[in-house]
């Protein structure tokens, strides 16, 4: 199919990351404030936080997007699976790693991340192997469970490609989805009851929903101009309406099914920015605040649940009544704690290995940039000094600074030769 140039940037994609992130910092914020979820204690009009569970979904309806915008640009071929692995645990554990530390010493010393009490040394194996959707430890952070769920479908993703490759989005949207409808109607109540993991299977169709919605990316003009912001539209508003009838605490007792049902809504949302539409949302995605907001989004998720905790739980008893004074406070000091805490700690953690892909690349890089430092530093001459020269040699090379050659011009006035002088660049 002919569609995008292969090399074309899909724009916005870093700002629905970056708002994502924030929304799930907000019904942290709530959360932890207001006890009783999920029919928290929370004021009515403070409803529209309690929802942060569908931002993970997003989050993962967008992961498999944009894992396959470059495999849909070439017949839905991977560059390896080897390759692929390593790009991927490459761009994820070393954030998750140190996000990992930090977390565990704010629990030991701080505050714990959950009821069960501070992590231990088994929790230390689960989940720095990322076994958390497996096993069942004390966690060190509450936001760590949907990491194992997007590294066991990174793990996975080489096999959905396949399916893809060799049948259609159809099948690979049935084969994945079915279990999981036979499930959850096979259960007792037709819901079943959600633990704290084996979460995988049930959100593996949100995941293929985005894979799926990729195709539009290559697609023709046709398919790209459709009006896929209307089709978002309409495809959440039964979702919308059947959580508005029958209630925020049903729908928090059937996230089961409220995941599958919002996921196509999700997928055609990024498809519709994707395709540059509606243009005004897509100028709010691209602005500046919000793109540079994406950038550090998955260090954002990482590290803000800790300092959540400790404003709410160590901080704010000491200044504040509980309930609605807790969250104000909570919202003024830990959101742009988190925030400024999340952008220092991509600068150290995330950004450097999203610029290089090897240890060498990251050491030359290194290495490159304080080799320019030095060689700025010895550039720097006394005010008045002027810079010392000495002429090229044959091979046209010259030292560090600017050789001063003399070269013979004719005057046009006159005819007569004069000599000047004039600064040669160097090679």
């Amino acid at each position: 199919m002919s569609g995008a140039p292969a090399g074309r940037q899909v724009q916005g994609l870093d700002g629905l990351r970056g708002l994502a992130a924030l929304y799930v910092v907000l019904f942290h914020c709530w959360l932890y404030t207001f006890p009783g979820y999920p029919d928290s204690s929370a004021p009515r009009w403070l409803d529209g936080l309690m929802y942060g569970r569908l931002a993970v979904v997003f989050f993962l309806v967008l992961s498999g997007f944009s894992l396959a915008i470059s495999p849909a640009r070439h017949g839905w071929r991977s560059e390896g699976v080897a390759e692929y692995l390593r790009r991927r645990a490459w761009r994820i554990l070393p954030p998750y790693w140190a996000a990992l530390c930090m977390s565990l010493v704010i629990a030991w010393f701080v505050v714990p991340a959950s009821h069960s009490g501070p992590p231990t040394g088994w929790s230390m194996v689960v989940y720095g192997l990322l076994g958390q959707d497996v096993f069942t430890a004390p966690t060190p952070n509450g936001a760590f469970w949907s990491i194992a769920v997007e590294a066991e479908l990174y793990v996975v993703f080489p096999l959905l490609l396949f399916v893809r490759r060799r049948s259609s989005a159809a099948v690979l949207v049935v084969l994945v989805t079915l279990p999981v409808v036979v499930r959850g109607l096979m259960a007792p109540g037709g819901t079943p009851v959600e633990g704290d993991n084996w979460l995988t299977p049930h959100l593996a169709p949100a995941f293929v929903a985005g894979m799926v919605g990729a195709a539009v990316v290559v697609a023709p003009e046709r398919v790209r101009r459709l009006p896929w912001g209307w089709f978002a539209v309409l495809a959440a508003v039964p979702v919308l309406v059947l959580g508005v009838t029958k209630g925020s605490v049903w729908t928090l007792t059937h996230y089961f099914w409220v995941d599958l049902a919002v996921a196509p809504a999700m997928t055609m949302l990024i498809v519709a920015v994707a395709t540059g539409r509606p243009a005004v949302l897509v100028r709010l995605l691209t602005a500046r605040p919000v793109r540079s907001l994406g950038e550090f989004s998955y260090s954002l998720y990482l590290i803000h649940l800790p300092i959540v905790l400790a404003v709410i739980r160590r901080v704010a008893p000491h200044h504040v009544a509980p309930g609605l004074p807790t969250f104000w406070f909570t919202l003024v000091l830990a959101l742009p704690v988190s925030l400024l805490a999340a952008w220092l700690f991509s600068r150290l953690f995330e950004l450097p290995f999203k610029r290089n892909r090897s240890w060498n690349s990251m050491v030359e890089a290194g290495r490159s940039h304080w080799v320019g430092k030095g060689a700025g530093i010895r550039g720097r001459l006394p005010d008045g000094q002027a810079p010392e020269t000495r002429p090229t040699d044959e091979a046209g090379t010259s030292g560090p600074l600017p050789a001063r050659t003399v070269v013979t011009v004719r005057a046009p006035a006159t005819g007569s030769k004069k000599d000047c002088a004039q600064e040669s660049p160097g090679r």
